[in-house]
């Protein structure tokens, strides 16, 4: 437990820091575990940009072992990461196709990719084989995709949300319409797959972040009452079944037990730069990872302190938002709209 010592803030920002960082490489030798502990405290790594492209997109991405699946346009593409933490193999290993637009985001679960597209669709590829199955999904583009326990959820801008089968003789059967009344930017299902979580564009009279039930498709609470007009809520991420963070325009992050109340939230921190905040991820325990609209500025929190302890700008002098962030114990990756960016926290 981190000790608070009026006389000394920074002690409790440090040992905050070290420990989250060595609970989460806890599978790496104690004196690697300790120079990465470090780093990540004083922000030190070794920063490389490992792609470019040619055109600007908004690009999603998921970690999986020792590979990266980038979505580029209509595809997803898989890497694979350097065995020596160098970064990545220039060129996909596979390239998983179907979309005739762009991949809008996608999830990797069980060895299957979920991907909703600005073609309205939804494709689910098997990583390891050559099945595929692909529908039609919306009268908009999917913003939005989850896949867990059988069932696909997805929201579109046609401002529903809807719950698909996968089982046998029903795969991409819509089990249930939900009439969201705003444009669904977000979306997740709960760790006890009894719910899923919504996030909107706030810009009807309706809560941005929505809880429906999984089986039945009825709204189960609203979470939030102080919403301004346009705070819509760009990402979710469970943490467990009843802890939940999310964040988007209005430049927080917010951090919900369900259990307490759904009224307010139990934790907030504010974007220091007044930026949208267009994704986050934690590693559920003590950090959170965000990445915000403006100049590719990636920021790390902890729970236990109310400022973010490192910032990172990845994209000067353009600005780009970070459209997706995804980290290990020793590297974290960020897509911004022309390159994916790796800050290597072995080095130096």
């Amino acid at each position: 437990m981190a000790f608070s010592d009026d006389k000394h803030p920074h002690c409790s920002v440090f040992l905050s820091c070290q420990l989250w960082w060595v609970c989460l490489a806890a599978g790496i030798p104690v004196k690697e575990r300790v120079k990465v502990s470090q780093n990540w405290r004083h922000g030190r790594c070794r920063r490389e940009t490992v792609l470019k492209w040619k055109r600007n997109l908004m690009p999603w991405m998921e970690l999986d072992g020792e590979y990266l699946y980038l979505s580029q346009a209509e595809n997803i593409q898989a890497y694979q990461l350097c065995p020596d933490g160098t970064g990545l193999q220039r060129h996909p290993q596979a390239i998983f196709s179907g979309h005739q637009e762009d991949v809008c985001r996608f999830v990797l679960v069980n060895s299957h990719i979920v991907s909703g597209g600005g073609d309205g669709n939804i494709v689910l590829h098997k990583i390891h084989g050559s099945y595929s199955v692909k529908f039609s999904a919306h009268e908009q583009e999917v913003n939005c995709v989850d896949f867990q326990g059988g069932l696909i959820v997805s929201g579109s801008r046609d401002r529903t949300a809807k719950v698909w089968s996968l089982s046998a003789g029903r795969v991409g059967q819509c089990l249930h319409t939900v009439q969201t009344e705003d444009r669904v930017w977000s979306i997740a299902i709960s760790p006890l797959l009894s719910s899923f979580v919504t996030g909107t564009a706030c810009c009807g009279h309706t809560s941005p972040l929505r809880i429906w039930d999984l089986e039945s498709g009825q709204l189960l609470t609203c979470l939030g009452t102080d919403f301004h007009r346009g705070a819509g809520v760009l990402d979710v991420f469970y943490e467990t079944p009843s802890l939940l963070l999310s964040c988007g325009y209005d430049t927080y992050i917010r951090y919900w037990d369900i259990r307490t109340s759904t009224r307010k939230c139990i934790q907030e921190w504010e974007e220091p730069h007044d930026s949208a905040l267009y994704c986050i991820r934690s590693d559920k325990n003590h950090m959170i990872a965000s990445g915000s609209s403006y100049y590719g500025v990636v920021r790390l929190w902890d729970k236990r302190q109310t400022r973010c302890l490192q910032s990172f700008h990845l994209s000067s002098p353009t600005s780009s938002p970070v459209y997706c962030l995804r980290f290990s114990t020793t590297h974290l990756y960020a897509a911004l709209a022309s390159a994916l960016h790796v800050l290597d926290f072995t080095a130096p």
